[in-house]
């Protein structure tokens, strides 16, 4: 796999030339259009729906050929620009976590509560059928996102006859089953223990916040609590709210939080009459380490000073506008980025597309599973501490760096 090998002494570049350097690599990307933009509809059934492809250079010589990958978004609001925008940060995602894969991103525009969205499914896994990578194709396929849950993998693979259309499957079917697992959360619970242990300190010693308790921040829990950290505040509207756990998180509500029974979280929690804050306000508090891992845009210029932690390790997507890191680095609090940070669902998504294997090993092995798991631990670790390097040597913010990271893959 192709592997940066991007630091300091390898550049030989100033911060002048590094800012000229990536001054001509973004005007170069954002100047780029789509390779492919689609959308697909089908009046008898009121279906409308979207693929775009926005580059795969980064995947020229990779095992999969040109080839761009991202999840499928499904919500009644969605439509072409936005697909166009998710695209573009997979483009960026993908190629930061040093993988041969460009980007895409996939979208149903529709509620899938109705009763008619199954159908509505099926019509878009034909419908693109033509574009997919195993048919010849740039579009690597469907996956999770917003409003995607298990039973869409089932359908679109029996719809089309193939196990390589969608990733993140149950591994009886091939797949490494990431949601599940948590493996995107536990790129993000590496990537704090990296920065943590970058900056001489321990892991061990590190106090942490999670906002959010949905598949990422259960898994940042899970991972993080392994790695020796302590979860003292948890924030999600299902539990009531901030909770405050001094000395850490029982093992009893975090069981109930990593198996997702967040229900029986709150009962233990209001059995435990444990202090209770407002929701955001798990942001604020004085701890090593803050994750935000529920809403995009949850910090920006009107909270950003209220931010005290020393590190803050983006699970979701965009929790953080671009001025808001700047803020946080230029009062020396390390961030990492998600693109840099989150990267574990795309890949395991590329060892599942790739594996060799057949679905009835893979359940026996469950071998994509730890491979995932094995190389997420591994290529961002090796990412957030090269990002840290060059960012402290050259006292750049670290999303900078990444940024600067990703494009190089893509142009080089």
């Amino acid at each position: 796999m192709k592997q940066q090998e991007l630091t300091i002494s390898e550049l030989n570049i100033s911060r002048k030339d590094f800012d000229d350097e990536l001054l001509r690599l973004e005007t170069k990307f954002e100047s780029m259009p789509p390779e492919l933009e689609l959308t697909v509809r089908d009046p008898e059934i009121g279906l409308e729906a979207y693929v775009v492809v926005f580059n795969t250079l980064a995947s020229v010589g990779g095992p999969l050929g040109r080839c761009g990958k991202g999840g499928t978004r499904i919500s009644p609001t969605v439509d072409l620009n936005e697909v166009v925008m998710l695209a573009r940060s997979m483009t960026l995602k993908n190629a930061a976590a040093g993988l041969p894969l460009g980007g895409s991103k996939s979208a149903i525009k529709a509620d899938p509560a109705q009763k008619d969205f199954e159908q509505k499914y099926r019509r878009f896994c034909q419908l693109v059928k033509p574009i997919l990578v195993e048919n010849g194709g740039t579009f690597g396929g469907f996956g999770f996102d917003i409003g995607a849950s298990p039973s869409h993998a089932l359908w679109a693979c029996d719809e089309l006859k193939s196990t390589r259309c969608f990733t993140g499957k149950p591994v009886d079917m091939g797949g490494t089953d990431y949601d599940k697992e948590g493996i995107a959360g536990l790129g993000v619970a590496v990537s704090a223990r990296t920065a943590i242990e970058f900056s001489g300190q321990k892991t061990s010693d590190a106090k942490a916040a999670v906002q959010g308790l949905g598949a990422m921040g259960s898994a940042v829990v899970r991972y993080f609590t392994q790695f020796g950290g302590s979860i003292e505040y948890v924030s999600d509207p299902r539990i009531g709210g901030t909770v405050y756990f001094p000395g850490g998180l029982p093992q009893s509500i975090l069981d109930k939080i990593v198996t997702h029974d967040l229900v029986s979280a709150k009962e233990l929690i209001d059995k435990g009459g444990y202090e209770k804050k407002a929701l955001d306000e798990v942001l604020y508090q004085k701890v090593d380490v803050t994750f935000p891992c529920a809403l995009q845009h949850v910090i920006d210029d009107q909270n950003v000073e209220k931010i005290i932690s020393p590190f803050l390790v983006e699970g979701a997507n965009n929790p953080c506008s671009e001025s808001a890191r700047l803020n946080l680095h230029d009062r020396k609090i390390m961030v990492v980025p998600d693109f840099i940070a989150n990267a574990g669902g795309i890949i395991a998504a590329f060892v599942e597309m790739s594996s060799k294997i057949s679905p009835e090993e893979n359940a026996k092995t469950r071998k994509n599973v730890t491979q995932s798991k094995e190389l997420t631990e591994e290529r961002i670790s090796q990412n957030v501490q090269k990002m840290l390097q060059i960012a402290k040597s050259l006292d750049i913010p670290p999303s900078v760096v990444g940024r600067y990271m990703a494009l190089t893959q893509i142009f080089n």
